[in-house]
């Protein structure tokens, strides 16, 4: 696929592969920068060895770089759908669908870079209480997420300001989503979805868009959100079918219960109410703790599915944290800044990472990265990464059959 992607370039020191691949294992390899990765790559053995597992020569970062500028990063993005539905068509997700059928697929924002100057003219601007203007810019992301902890980007709408669509208002989340949803939808035409959203999404635009597309939905319902809605569901919460469950283990007993009510009118339509209220009872703190979550869903309520419901509804929070915190504090550094002054780089570089985090899911699920997780108590994901770097840089693969390849990245760099 790489092979395929516009290259632009006049001189051809490296194939587009290699290019891609260069700023792909920058992130699969979790280097945090072009700097770090830039090191390694100039460490003989290092680059031996890459050639050896992989059997191709990465190119120094600013090459890479020179390239990322230019290509459009829509192509990157069809990439990267193709990559995930092809893992949906091998089944990989298949026992993690919801009520047997859909896939489960998060919705959320996230900020990727903020500047004191204006650093494109899609920069989005916030101005404080003291009139500084701060400039900025956020991705809408949609990821099929799991209860095994896979966040799988599927589909990725830059919030932006963009003069040939021109604009009132500064374009927002609720705005992206329209796009992405357009973006899901072609991408993945017969997939089954169901929608997890937070507190921003219970409103028209998003119930007319579920429906066009025969989604499914549970979005989080604040206090505050549809108020017509929660007046009926306060007048028929004592009306309302509840069941609980109990677990517990070595350190905790919890007691969920939860509650549900079906046909709730909100503007036209019909919905279901759900709500799951939590008691966790820390067993050595002697302390407890409770929580709830409330969700409105366009899947109709029984006590078969009432318990997956809720459930799937928390999975939500999975685009958070396996998701934007695993990319901002696991390695990747998902806000430093790849490319300072190219707008089309920072695409690239964030789809990238992306597909390189698509890539370290699966690895680090593996039977082999399990057991060495086991055996090591105290071991740490990013210390692992650390440690496999360390390695390549360091011993150097013993093949009598291996004939050393041409070091292409030993020529002197010739830009773009």
């Amino acid at each position: 696929m790489a092979n395929d992607l516009t290259d632009s370039r006049k001189r051809k020191q490296y194939p587009i592969s290699e290019i891609i691949f260069g700023a792909l294992f920058m992130n699969i390899f979790k280097e945090g920068s072009r700097n770090a990765f830039n090191n390694d790559l100039r460490e003989d053995v290092f680059k031996e060895n890459i050639f050896k597992y992989f059997g191709m020569n990465l190119p120094h970062g600013d090459a890479t770089d020179d390239v990322l500028r230019v290509l459009p990063p829509k192509e990157l993005d069809e990439v990267k759908a193709e990559l995930a539905s092809k893992l949906i068509e091998q089944k990989a997700f298949r026992n993690f669908r919801f009520l047997g059928k859909y896939y489960l697929v998060a919705v959320d924002a996230t900020g990727l870079q903020v500047f004191d100057k204006r650093h494109c003219e899609h920069c989005l601007t916030k101005t404080s209480k003291n009139g500084v203007v701060s400039y900025f810019h956020y991705v809408l992301e949609a990821k099929l997420v799991t209860r095994a902890g896979h966040a799988i980007s599927l589909a990725t709408e830059f919030i932006e300001n963009d003069p040939s669509r021109g604009f009132d208002k500064q374009d927002c989340e609720q705005k992206a989503f329209v796009r992405l949803s357009k973006k899901i939808k072609k991408d993945f035409p017969r997939l089954p979805v169901c929608i997890l959203a937070d507190g921003l999404y219970p409103n028209n635009t998003v119930f007319d868009i579920c429906d066009k597309h025969n989604w499914k939905f549970i979005i989080t319902l604040k206090d505050g959100n549809l108020k017509s809605f929660q007046e009926e569901t306060i007048l028929l919460k004592g009306t309302a079918h509840r069941q609980s469950v109990f677990r517990a283990d070595k350190t905790s007993e919890t007691t969920l219960r939860y509650a549900y009510l079906n046909d709730i009118e909100y503007s036209g339509r019909h919905f279901s109410w759900v709500e799951c209220r939590q008691t966790v009872v820390k067993l050595e703190e002697k302390k407890t703790e409770e929580k709830k979550f409330v969700y409105i869903t366009n899947v109709r309520q029984e006590p078969k599915n009432n318990v997956e419901t809720a459930d799937s509804g928390r999975i939500r929070w999975k685009i958070e944290n396996e998701g934007f915190n695993t990319q901002k504090n696991g390695g990747y550094r998902l806000e430093h800044k790849f490319s300072r002054t190219s707008y089309p780089a920072m695409q690239n570089y964030y789809i990238l990472l992306q597909i390189a985090h698509m890539i370290n899911q699966l690895v680090e699920r593996t039977g082999e990265v399990a057991e060495l997780m086991t055996e090591h108590s105290k071991q740490t994901l990013v210390d692992l990464w650390k440690k496999l770097i360390a390695y390549l840089v360091m011993v150097q693969v013993d093949d009598s059959n291996w004939t050393k390849p041409q070091d292409a990245s030993a020529l002197p760099y010739q830009p773009g």
